[in-house]
Order: C-alpha cells, then structure tokens, then sequence
C-alpha cells in the first residue's frame, strides 16, 4: 500500500485563534466546532483546559474563504458563547505556532506542597538556560502535586544540572527526560529493597530478636555502610555474625514485621499493568525477597542468603554476595533475561551500595536517600511515597485511577 501525504499547513495561511473561556458543562467543544463547521474551516491546533470547573478552549482554524465570512463567522461565534454565558475571544494571525526549538525534554516537578514561588523559580531557570515551555499540565494531586512542563531550545543535559540546583533550594523534586518515544520504551525496574520497597532494614529486623546489644551494633554497622564510609561486603559479614544462633523460625517472624513503603503496591501492580518487567535486588537476604517476590508479583529477585544449618542461623552467608557491584551487575542480568537494552531500564535505591546501580541505569532514582547518592542520581524523589516514581515515567494519577477501577469492575 502506498503512504498518502499529508498536507502541510503553511505558515503564510491566513488563520483564526478562537478562544472560548467560562463555566464548564457538557457539550461547549462539539458546540463550538459545529458552529465553525458551517463556514468549512480546518482545524489547525485545539487544546482545551479545565480548572475548577473554568473551561478555556482554543482552537486555531484556517481563515473561511469567500468575502465577509471572517465577520460573520466573528458574529456567529459571540452569540452562540453568549447563548451558553461563555465568552469568546477570536484573533486573526497567519500561520501555526512557531516552530519549538532544538533539544526537548519533560520536565516533572514534585511537590509537597508545590508552592507558587518553586514553580516561578522552576520557570525562571528554564527560560535562564535558553529553553522555552511549550507546554503544562498536571500528572497528579495527591498524595504530591505533579506537574509536567514540556520544553523545547536547550539541551536535557544542560537543563538537568541548573534545575537540580534549584529544586534542592526550593524543597521540591525535579526530574528532566529527554522527549520521545524512548520514555515510554523504558520497560523493566528494578528496586531497592530496605528502606525503597520496604520501610525497613532487614537485617534490623533480625538483630531484634538476637537481643538489645547486638540490635545496636547492627544499625551503627548499617548506618555507616549506607553512608559509603564501609566496605559493604565486610560490614554484612560482621552484622550477619552477629545473627549466629536464632532459630529459623526467625524467617516468618522477621516476614510478617515487614512493611512496605506507601505506595509500593499501587506502583509495581501499575508498571505490571503498563507492560513493565519488575524485580529487586537487595544487600539484605532472600528470606524476605522470595517471599515479597511471590507476594507483589515480582518477576525478578535477588539477595544474599542466610545460611541455616539444623534450623538454626550459623551467622554466614552463603552464594554470590550482593553488594554494590553485584546490584549493577544483577540489573544488567534482569535487563538481559528480559531482552530490555539498558537504557531503557529505570533503577530506584537510597544508599550507597545502590550506586552503581542508579548509574548504569537508563533512569537512576534516588528515593529519599542519602546526601551523596541524591547528588549521583539522574534524579531525586524526597516525599514517602513510592509510587510517585510512575509520574517521573509520565503516568498520569488518573491513568492509575483508572486502571483500579478496571480492574475491579473485572474482579
């Protein structure tokens, strides 16, 4: 079959900006565009916003031809919005929009709340490095406000570090994605787990039933390695030492304590729905990932392993040890078995071991992290709420609504 050209329409055409702004109520679209449509016009550009029930629809259409039709089109369109108590707004021009410039990202803003002085420095910043927004529109109201700026004229990489800045200064989040189809090709995530999937650290967990003492030298041991300042794999066979002795009937105990992040559940069951590979990779131990693997629906699961030698703790571990290489490394073997080139995963961690990881990613997100893995990742997410990664992606809260509401319609 051949391809049918589409017609290209010229910036010299004569054309109308009729604008409609009011009380929403059903029907004002396909009114208006009956209206237009007895003088035969084309539809160059629509876009139609709706804030707290205020309606504000524009429409670029091409000039009516024939002698003294742009009046009475002008005439016709007043009194049918005075009719509806809207008003109308109808300005005559050449052409479309300009058209946007080189290099183009989307920019989403977090906040909680979002004030109106981080959203005129977020602004400011991006017309200060040479771009120009095109376009806004919320992703989500709660539990953060989420918005989307579409921006064209400057460089993502040059974008990224001057709003990084600004967003640390005015307490909200900001992440910048270069524009295209590759946003929506990122198909495999892979998380995390003490402290981004969970609330907890595990091996925590377990030191509180190995008594007050060794509690504590497991979470001054934990704190430090999540600081950077301790080999990872040394510090896990100290803490894990330290677990000598339990009996295994630890495992169900340390399983029911877990708690997840808010919003963890409604973020893996949304990716899952979207098409999304998902999995974790933990420092912490495949008795709690195996189980949180079958519990969430994981497709993918990787940890250390406590061994257990006649039902009891032996304070070793045993296999291949995760630790902040191995998480790359494990990513890279997720991206593999799931046929996902690598720039197209997204990775989610909070320490240190977590790293390499977040960079090898095509999209590192620091969740609530420390101090020098925010400053690492591609970007940073600073509210308690795992599942605002999905507007980073450039789903909408609604879209999540939705599919909750399908889903049980169907159940």
């Amino acid at each position: 079959m051949n391809d049918v050209s589409q017609p290209v329409q010229p910036a010299s055409v004569p054309t109308l900006l009729v604008k409609i702004f009011g009380k929403d109520r059903p029907g004002i679209t396909a009114g208006l565009f009956d209206t237009l449509a007895a003088f035969g016009v084309d539809v160059v550009d629509i876009e139609q916003v709706v804030t707290r029930g205020r309606i504000v629809l524009c429409a670029l259409v091409t000039m009516p031809a024939g002698r003294g039709l742009e009046g009475e089109l002008r005439s016709t369109v007043h009194s049918w919005a005075e009719s509806l108590r809207l008003q109308a707004e109808i300005i005559s021009g050449i052409g479309d929009n300009r058209p946007r410039g080189e290099g183009r990202s989307h920019v989403t803003v977090l906040g909680h709340p979002l004030t109106a002085e981080a959203t005129a420095a977020i602004a400011a910043t991006i017309t200060g490095s040479g771009g120009n927004i095109d376009r806004i529109f919320r992703l989500a109201k709660y539990p953060v406000t989420a918005v989307e700026f579409a921006v064209s004229g400057v460089a993502t990489d040059t974008l990224r570090p001057a709003l990084a800045v600004e967003a640390h200064a005015r307490g909200v989040d900001v992440a910048v994605a270069e524009a295209g189809l590759h946003r929506r090709a990122q198909r495999l995530v892979v998380m995390d787990v003490d402290s981004t999937v969970i609330q907890d650290e595990v091996i925590e967990l377990f030191a509180a039933h190995a008594g007050p003492d060794a509690q504590e030298k497991v979470a001054e041991v934990t704190a430090a390695a999540m600081r950077g300042e301790l080999d990872f794999e040394q510090s896990l066979h100290a803490r894990v030492a330290l677990l000598a002795g339990l009996d295994e009937s630890v495992v169900d105990k340390v399983r029911a304590e877990v708690r997840l992040t808010a919003g963890a559940r409604t973020l893996i069951r949304t990716l899952k729905r979207l098409g999304y590979q998902v999995g974790v990779v933990s420092g912490g131990f495949t008795q709690v990932t195996d189980d949180l693997k079958e519990r969430l629906g994981l497709d993918f699961a990787a940890a250390n392993t406590l061994e257990i030698i006649d039902g009891k703790l032996t304070g070793r571990v045993t296999g291949e040890v995760v630790d902040r290489a191995g998480k790359a490394r494990l990513l890279r073997r997720f991206a593999a078995q799931a046929g996902v080139p690598l720039g197209q995963t997204v990775a989610i961690g909070d320490g240190a071991n977590d790293l390499d990881m977040l960079n090898a990613a095509g999209l590192g997100v620091a969740f609530n992290a420390k101090p020098m893995v925010r400053q690492a990742a591609d970007t940073a997410v600073n509210v308690p709420f795992l599942d605002t990664v999905l507007y980073l992606l450039g789903v909408t809260r609604e879209e999540v609504e939705a599919a909750d509401e399908s889903d049980a319609a169907v159940g």
